[in-house]
């Protein structure tokens, strides 16, 4: 039967039987094109007492230019998990939209879904198939979040582009503006903190890496372009509507005003 692989893995389905389907088994170029082609750039996420946020802002560049103001990087994976891509910008998209695939395709052959670790080896497996292409300059390195049933909390795994997932612990940013967006994690992270004051960390996070990075957009309050911001806790996913990121962002605006530097963290 061409449906029974005799594995519950959806991309080992497409590698027997439509190899040519999957992102990274269409060829690799013969020379490095990576700034010929869009590039998502920074994602942040943090957990809080019993959940965990990931935000993305919403600009795509080819080299020095804007390629797209409005791109989307965070993505619903399942109802307790979601990824943010950064890289190359096609190539994440399809790579989100197919693990989208696999983990779905996994629940109904198993009855059952993953487990969080089981999830991040998942997309570990993903992205190592496209290590070919990421020596060209094609390169995508997602950030993976996930509620974890059975331990009541949220979890972070970032990725190297050979696959390596790596557990981070309380906060973890990734993308062009991840060395300034990590400095203000560091920061303004707080243990225990709740899911809203989260995500308004995660939001001063990304002013600070748009504010020194130019490949990170901040938020764009003439044309309403707001990051994307996703909150995961037991009670599943869920995507901020663009007037509860707006509300955060004009508060956050209102207090860089006064402090543009952002807030400051006390010393005891």
């Amino acid at each position: 039967m061409m449906l029974d692989t005799g594995s519950p893995s959806f991309t080992e389905f497409l590698s027997s039987y439509a190899p040519h389907l999957l992102p990274w088994r269409r060829g690799v170029p013969a020379e490095p094109v990576g700034d010929q082609i869009p590039h998502a750039t920074t994602i942040v996420a943090a957990t809080f007492a019993g959940g965990v946020v990931m935000a993305g802002d919403r600009r795509a560049t080819s080299g020095n230019m804007i390629s797209q103001r409005d791109i989307e990087k965070v993505f619903r994976t399942d109802e307790y998990s979601c990824v943010g891509i950064a890289g190359t910008a096609s190539i994440g998209i399809e790579l989100a939209r197919l693990y989208c695939v696999e983990l779905e395709h996994y629940e109904k052959r198993e009855g059952r879904v993953l487990s969080a670790e089981g999830k991040a080896n998942r997309l570990a497996t993903m992205i190592r198939g496209n290590l070919p292409m990421a020596m060209q300059g094609l390169a995508v390195v997602p950030m993976f979040v996930a509620y974890d049933p059975d331990r009541g909390e949220g979890r972070i795994f970032s990725y190297d582009v050979g696959g390596g997932p790596y557990e981070q612990k309380n906060y973890a940013a990734i993308g062009s503006g991840s060395i300034f967006a990590r400095g203000a994690l560091k920061k303004l992270y707080r243990e225990n903190a709740s899911a809203e004051d989260t995500v308004l960390v995660c939001l001063q996070a990304l002013y600070d890496a748009a504010d020194d990075d130019a490949a990170t957009g901040g938020p764009d309050v003439y044309r309403q372009i707001y990051p994307v911001v996703a909150v995961i806790d037991e009670e599943g996913f869920r995507r901020l509507s663009d007037e509860e990121v707006e509300a955060h962002v004009r508060s956050l605006l209102e207090g860089r005003s006064q402090s543009p530097d952002g807030p400051h963290a006390p010393l005891r």
